[in-house]
């Protein structure tokens, strides 16, 4: 089995450049931000981070394809780099630190492309979390200096911390009747939003997340580090990984709650 290490150390430099790159017009005052045709928000920091990723991919890994957010897919193959340049782009031009670069390779398997290398950078935060596929999650500033994570072991709804992003997704696709009552059951809830909710399932520090709408580059690196570090995530119909256009992330105990509840009323 492919160890990926080499991937993962790639993913790193990638998000080193990223970083500078998106800290460096961070509050910036001359930010310019423009709305997308599906009226999302994006920055020149977004632009200018895939930009580098793509352009240190292209010279590293040429035969390798690219998915982004910004400037969708370029090449084919069995592998396939996915990124995410500022995942949390309205906080980001708003000067809220709640932020991350997301960078994920997937290889076609079984099922279609699955994440086998993930990094999650939040600068702003001073934060990041990775995985590769068999060697577990991590946290730290470096590959040389990192703890590694493992989910929670709280197997009770009751005694449960559910992070979510906002109300009116839930709403729209007419799941708000089972995620509130969801929040009735658990002993805490918090709207985190974003990354960083999958990131606190994977430390042990939130149980269970979710959120009804989002793209494959706003989880693959997310998926892989929260199930390394021992925990579920698959879409709301329960299918394994990124796949599904949207996410619930748990520490596995508590997982088939988590999707009933969801899925009670819908």
């Amino acid at each position: 089995m492919p160890d990926y290490l080499d991937d993962l150390r790639l993913a790193h430099v990638l998000a080193d450049a990223a970083d500078a790159a998106t800290m460096d017009r961070f509050k910036a005052l001359d930010l310019k931000v423009e709305t997308k045709p599906d009226m999302t928000p994006v920055s020149e920091a977004d632009k200018a981070a895939e930009e580098l990723v793509r352009g240190h991919l292209q010279r590293a890994r040429p035969r390798d394809a690219v998915l982004g957010e910004e400037y969708g897919v370029e090449g084919t193959g069995p592998r396939r780099w996915v990124i995410d340049p500022i995942d949390g782009t309205k906080n980001y031009v708003r000067g809220v630190p709640v932020w991350a670069t997301l960078i994920s390779l997937m290889e076609a398997g079984e099922g279609g492309f699955q994440p086998v290398v993930g990094v999650v950078s939040a600068p702003a935060l001073g934060r990041r979390w990775w995985a590769a596929r068999g060697h577990g999650a991590y946290a730290g500033r470096s590959l040389s200096s990192a703890s590694r994570l493992q989910v929670s072991r709280v197997a009770e709804l009751s005694d449960a911390s559910f992070a979510y992003s906002s109300l009116s997704g839930w709403e729209e696709q007419g799941r708000l009747d089972g995620f509130l009552d969801l929040t009735r059951e658990v002993w805490r809830t918090r709207a985190y939003g974003d990354f960083w909710p999958y990131m606190m399932v994977a430390e042990g520090s939130v149980d269970l997340c979710a959120e009804p709408e989002l793209s494959l580059w706003d989880m693959a690196a997310t998926a892989i580090v929260v199930t390394e570090a021992g925990g579920s995530f698959t879409g709301l119909d329960g299918r394994p990984g990124p796949h599904s256009g949207n996410a619930a992330a748990s520490n596995g105990l508590l997982h088939d709650e988590l999707l009933g509840y969801l899925n009670q009323r819908y």
